[in-house]
């Protein structure tokens, strides 16, 4: 039996947001406070979905600290350090490098799924023998939005940490979509290696917890343009996981630059892939000062009669 003393030992970490109070394991539902028992249960499940090893969970949070946390989302297109994105692959909002962004209940969240209780639950969940590694930086991930006419076309995630170097083996997205309707759309679609069909669909709804491999084959995407309401948006939190070294299986051949975020169609669709990767590229190795130039001096350059 445990004593005072040690459940406040347990509860050291906490954070306290208009008069709540939560240690790491009250983040966590009831049915999913024992981690080792969930990652037990659910690990085949996980490798054997289709089309790519992947798992999806509901209510995984305690819905009072999650809601603490959608409220908490901050308006990312009224903060000017934010990275928009805007060209035929992705139409969207992602914060930038670093934490500066987020709220307090955000910024424990993601420290509790970058804490070694939950990187072991992944690694165990996953089966991946390679140790797991975080990225404190959120380089790419953090925090998601969407607003209406938003999408992201199908692609493989970059396959390198911009700055370690380090495998990228999975994604983790939580969703913050309160009272998200069907016609909204916004799915995430998982794609398989051929590109051939769809082989799942999950909907962006609030609680809702998606783990999935990354690797060179991993298309996904929400495709289609949002058709929610001007003042609805989709919102995530993303994290991603690393290792030092993968099978040579889940990379492109050597020739083949997969580095970067690789962009796909779908059978009949039609968009310019290249043109959104030479921009993102741009966008992610220059200095923000002057990818805005570059950007500014094209548009004047286009202009009718310039």
């Amino acid at each position: 039996m445990q004593t005072e003393s040690a459940n406040q030992q347990n509860c050291s970490q906490t954070i306290s947001t208009t008069g709540l109070d939560y240690c790491d394991q009250d983040m966590l539902s009831e049915k999913f406070k024992d981690l080792p028992k969930v990652a037990k249960e659910n690990a085949s499940t996980y490798l054997s979905n289709d089309p790519y090893p992947h798992i999806v969970f509901d209510d995984f949070f305690d819905v009072d600290f999650l809601s603490l946390v959608e409220a908490t989302f901050p308006n990312l297109k009224a903060d000017p350090t934010t990275q928009e994105f805007n060209n035929q692959a992705e139409v969207k909002l992602g914060s930038r490098r670093g934490d500066a962004q987020q709220s307090k209940a955000i910024t424990e969240l993601l420290r509790y799924l970058n804490s070694h209780s939950f990187v072991d639950f992944l690694q165990k969940l996953t089966g991946i023998s390679e140790p797991l590694i975080v990225d404190p930086h959120f380089c790419g991930g953090g925090m998601h939005e969407v607003k209406r006419g938003g999408l992201l076309k199908l692609h493989a995630d970059y396959c390198k940490h911009p700055e370690t170097k380090l495998d990228r083996r999975l994604n983790l997205l939580i969703y913050l979509n309160k009272d998200w309707k069907t016609d909204f759309g916004g799915d995430l679609e998982l794609w398989d290696k051929e590109l051939k069909a769809c082989g799942k669909k999950i909907s962006p709804v609030f609680n809702r917890m998606v783990v999935f491999a990354t690797t060179d084959f991993t298309y996904h995407g929400h495709p289609d343009p949002l058709l929610c309401p001007p003042e609805i948006s989709r919102k995530s939190l993303a994290l991603y996981y690393f290792s030092n070294g993968r099978p040579c299986s889940e990379l492109r051949p050597s020739h083949i630059a997969s580095k970067s975020t690789i962009f796909v169609k779908r059978p009949l669709e039609n968009f310019r892939e290249s043109q959104a990767v030479v921009k993102t590229l741009a966008r992610n190795l220059l200095p923000p000062l002057l990818y805005r130039l570059l950007i500014q001096t094209k548009h004047r350059l286009q202009k009718p009669g310039t």
